[in-house]
């Protein structure tokens, strides 16, 4: 039987965008089936409106986007840093669109992409079904966010906050939670350690 990881992660995020390719290797490299699911950060509610952030917080952001560009230039990434504070829950969505269509992984590599060089906008319902025709999905996601994959994207965002989750990329294993990219190391010896077969 193929053991279950769990990945939240978020297209807005820039750490859930470097550990993209390292959450692939890993699936490459153990028996596990790595599921992807969205968790879409209400970043106003826990770091402050624009409007509200003081200098030392500013420092910090500007921190982020410099460690998190040291991972992207490893990979040959494009990170440009948004211009606004998004609330990204329509292309979040989009991933349980594409999960359902069998097309995740074309969606997800376009998603990240598109975002990180100010290609797409994740609020906007039009764009994102576009990028998801392009990665090979039916047309139908405006519909889709409005019914059962609005409600399905809300019930998964309160089931993983209950389960602990408060960021991304967030790696569950066995109820044990791994935050950041950088916890993939602990994760692999995590694995090794209850037997899980390397490929």
């Amino acid at each position: 039987m193929t053991t279950k990881v769990i990945l939240w992660s978020d297209y807005v995020s820039p750490y859930a965008f470097v550990a993209k390719a390292w959450a692939y290797q890993l699936e490459a490299d153990y028996d596990i089936d790595l599921e992807w699911r969205p968790y879409t950060l209400d970043i106003a509610s826990f770091q402050g409106s624009v409007a509200e952030r003081d200098a030392h917080h500013w420092r910090r952001v500007r921190y982020a986007y410099m460690d998190a560009r040291r991972y992207a230039n490893k990979q040959d990434l494009t990170l440009m840093g948004p211009k606004k504070i998004y609330y990204a829950r329509p292309i979040n969505t989009g991933m349980l669109y594409a999960r359902k269509h069998g097309v995740f992984r074309a969606y997800n590599d376009l998603a990240f992409d598109r975002f990180w060089r100010r290609a797409l906008d994740p609020e906007d319902t039009a764009a994102v079904d576009a990028v998801l025709i392009q990665a090979g999905a039916p047309p139908g996601f405006p519909e889709f966010l409005k019914d059962d994959g609005g409600a399905e994207h809300d019930r998964l965002r309160t089931e993983a906050e209950a389960s602990g989750v408060f960021g991304v990329p967030m790696f569950v294993f066995d109820t044990e939670l791994f935050w950041g990219g950088d916890r993939i190391g602990l994760l692999r010896e995590r694995l090794d350690e209850k037997g899980v077969k390397r490929r």
